[in-house]
């Protein structure tokens, strides 16, 4: 048992401590929201890995052979989404300092937490690099099989949670990033830079070998 949540804590981790596009989106989501709208932003990433914590277990090698044949287009449209998401976060961010120059255009209304956490949540099983992760994980420990329900559970569980806890370290980040960054063009250049990654994160997705 203690087996089984220390390997999930360190997958939970080896798969979130890297921080990424959907890490970086998070932290500049929460910089312009709310520390609980991150929250629950931070959550849906977190269950997406979850998700596929339970998938990787309970589908093992199967799973990840299954997954091969459709890596390329699945990495297409993960690359897609990260490339809409910078132009629009970048479209919304002008429009929002212009809206604040000219006194004529009124701040477009942010995503509540329940379209935050969808939406991450969405854009996390988009990436078929956590299932793969997982499923080479539970693969070279050679649990897939012979591990308890109740092991498997615990496992799964504990890569939640060490999932949920450092996507909400990051959530924190972005609100006192938020409190620090008040002034309009701050806001614009936080917004700028993280679109700026997100591209170059899907342009490096779409090149990688494989």
């Amino acid at each position: 048992m203690t087996a089984a949540l220390v390997a999930g804590l360190v997958a939970g981790y080896g798969i979130a401590v890297p921080v990424g596009a959907v890490g970086t989106y998070l932290v500049s989501l929460t910089a312009r929201t709310s520390l609980r709208t991150g929250a629950c932003a931070a959550l849906g990433v977190a269950s997406a890995d979850g998700l596929y914590a339970l998938l990787a277990m309970a589908g093992g090698s199967a799973l990840a052979a299954a997954l091969r044949p459709v890596l390329v287009p699945l990495r297409w449209a993960s690359a897609l989404v990260l490339i809409a998401l910078a132009v629009l976060g970048t479209v919304a961010a002008v429009r929002r300092y212009r809206g604040h120059q000219l006194a004529t255009r009124p701040d477009p209304p942010p995503p509540g937490p329940a379209r935050a956490y969808l939406g991450l949540l969405g854009i996390t099983l988009l990436n078929p690099t956590t299932v793969v992760y997982f499923a080479a994980l539970v693969l070279g420990a050679g649990s897939a099989g012979t591990a308890r329900p109740l092991e498997q559970g615990v496992f799964v569980l504990a890569a939640f949670a060490a999932s949920a806890s450092w996507q909400l370290l990051l959530a924190g980040g972005g609100a006192l990033l938020g409190r620090a960054l008040t002034g309009h063009r701050g806001r614009l250049a936080t917004a700028l830079a993280s679109s700026g990654v997100m591209v170059a994160l899907a342009v490096r997705m779409l090149v990688a070998p494989g």
